[in-house]
């Protein structure tokens, strides 16, 4: 589609918005009936440690969706110098999981609390071993229950709870519902009705400290859409919190708000069940889309759904790029220093090249990358660290590939379990993501980590929100007409431009011996995490 065109769809409104509150960016993206991308906008955050609780606060919230709108509507006036007036769908994701509680006047009643906090330990064993079913840490239930647990005071004003998108979607549309994607990181999905599991439910409000409050768990979740359902559309209100100049249209049909692994299928073509995807940003998760259950519970393979329902085996770890991104922040000041000013690509790149030169073993060094805490390996908080022994090969290329390790350590040991217990594995991962805008290396360590084929599509470095733009394309133009995989087969990714990565043996064998070693050595971050107070 030429620039004439483009511009004649945005006049008409023949045009879909996906909007993704990341946990290191705010992205908004507008694409074309054809899946173009044909502007974009973003805004950069960080969560803060609030009274030992990671948070983001409301008003950031507001503040960069209205910047990262702003600046695509910009983008849009200065490529086809047309204002941003009305849009067709509208798409909202974010990071899963979660707590944002509400009372009946639609006040939150704490501040947000992220996926990311290892505050609920008690509620998910509880949890899990009354449900027989495995409820992680992060999940809205464990926090709705460890806060019942912890008799905080807030728990008797709750009316509705929510994941943060679903809180977005609910202030631009009026409806408090979610995907059944992002539902299913709430409360467990029963498979066969494709609702809230109704034996759990009694279960939970069978509880002895649940009892005591006036409210029923169903009547404070939120409702479940399927993708390709209308969740409603963007009100007046809605249209002037997302666009405060007030040229934005209300109207838009809203598509079900998603988690970001919800995105990641979608933005990867992995919703067809025996398919499998990845997603490596701040926390980093991996996906099976399964064809039979799993035989038994495990604490470290969370049940999730695909954004149409179906059952989904996912690895989740808390911490990937963080730490990678802050040594590269000193590297960068370093350069500075000396100088240098370098794009962050030209030094991403450069670094990251490095390790093409390490040895299969990282030369014997050692990282631990938990900003926070870490589920997968039982690890409370986060002491980010580097090891190594007198005898370890400290040099560069050593040094970046630790950190690659590092990064997707907890994720191979996850996909182990899952590999060698359950005997679930995908015949390749396609994988998106930061840490993959650098060709192939990113892409060679994690295929030589999980022993797996992997690949990587063109949109890899920004497939979350596009991936949003496209379930609210499918919610505009589908009318129920296909699935939601054939419509991603036969429309979206009829031709997609792709390059996969075999693992290799050395880097296999290399990995392994870095993995067991890592896990010997997790005695020293545990005895950090005691010793070092933040």
């Amino acid at each position: 589609m030429d620039s004439s065109a483009i511009k004649d769809e945005i006049v008409s409104g023949n045009i879909s918005l996906g909007i993704e509150l990341g946990s290191t960016r705010i992205k908004a993206v507008l694409v074309t009936d054809d899946f173009q991308t044909v502007a974009a906008g973003d805004f950069t955050w960080e969560n803060e440690l609030v009274n030992n609780i990671w948070t983001y606060p409301v008003d950031k919230i507001w503040a960069g969706i209205q910047s990262s709108y702003q600046k695509m509507a910009n983008d849009v006036n200065d490529q086809y110098h047309v204002a941003l007036k009305k849009i067709g769908g509208i798409g909202i994701s974010a990071m899963m999981h979660g707590y944002m509680p509400f009372d009946k006047e639609g006040n939150l009643l704490v501040p947000f609390r992220t996926w990311r906090n290892n505050i609920t330990e008690q509620a998910a064993d509880d949890l899990t071993e009354l449900f027989d079913f495995n409820i992680p840490q992060r999940w809205s239930i464990a926090h709705l229950y460890q806060a019942i647990l912890n008799q905080e005071d807030h728990v008797k004003d709750v009316d509705f709870i929510t994941t943060l998108a679903g809180y977005v979607h609910w202030k631009l549309s009026g409806e408090k519902v979610l995907g059944i994607g992002d539902a299913s990181g709430v409360f467990p999905i029963d498979d066969a009705t494709k609702t809230y599991n109704q034996g759990m439910i009694d279960k939970f409000n069978q509880q002895p400290a649940v009892r005591q409050y006036l409210w029923s768990l169903k009547d404070v979740l939120p409702g479940i859409k399927f993708a390709g359902e209308s969740a409603g559309n963007l009100t007046a209100e809605g249209a002037k919190l997302l666009d405060p100049s007030g040229t934005l249209e209300a109207g838009a049909v809203m598509a079900p708000p998603e988690g970001d692994a919800g995105t990641g299928m979608v933005s990867t073509n992995a919703v067809r069940k025996r398919t499998g995807n990845i997603s490596a940003g701040t926390s980093a998760f991996s996906m099976v889309v399964l064809d039979s259950p799993m035989d038994n519970v495990h604490r470290d393979i969370d049940m999730v759904t695909t954004p149409s329902g179906d059952p989904v085996a996912m690895v989740h770890t808390n911490n990937c790029s963080s730490d990678i991104n802050a040594w590269v922040g000193l590297f960068n000041e370093f350069a500075k220093e000396i100088g240098v000013d370098l794009k962050p690509n030209d030094l991403y790149g450069a670094l990251f090249n490095s390790s093409k030169r390490a040895e299969d073993n990282a030369g014997g060094l050692l990282s631990y990358a938990y900003l926070s805490g870490e589920n997968i390996t039982k690890m409370p908080e986060g002491r980010p660290m580097v090891v190594r022994t007198p005898n370890s090969r400290f040099n560069l290329p050593n040094f970046m590939k630790t950190h690659l390790y590092s990064a997707f350590a907890p994720l191979k040991i996850g996909n182990d379990i899952l590999a060698n217990d359950e005997h679930i594995k995908a015949d390749v991962f396609i994988a998106q993501g930061g840490l993959f805008k650098t060709p192939e290396v990113g892409q060679q360590v994690l295929a030589d980590a999980l022993d797996t084929p992997i690949t990587v599509m063109s949109n890899a470095g920004e497939g979350g929100p596009w991936g949003m733009a496209v379930l609210a394309l499918y919610t505009k133009n589908n009318d129920g007409k296909q699935s939601l995989a054939d419509f991603l087969d036969d429309k979206v990714f009829a031709d997609p431009e792709s390059v996969t990565v075999k693992p290799n043996p050395e880097g296999v064998k290399g990995c392994n011996e870095f993995i067991e070693a890592y896990k010997k050595g997790l005695e020293v971050e545990s005895q950090a995490v005691k010793s070092i107070e933040l």
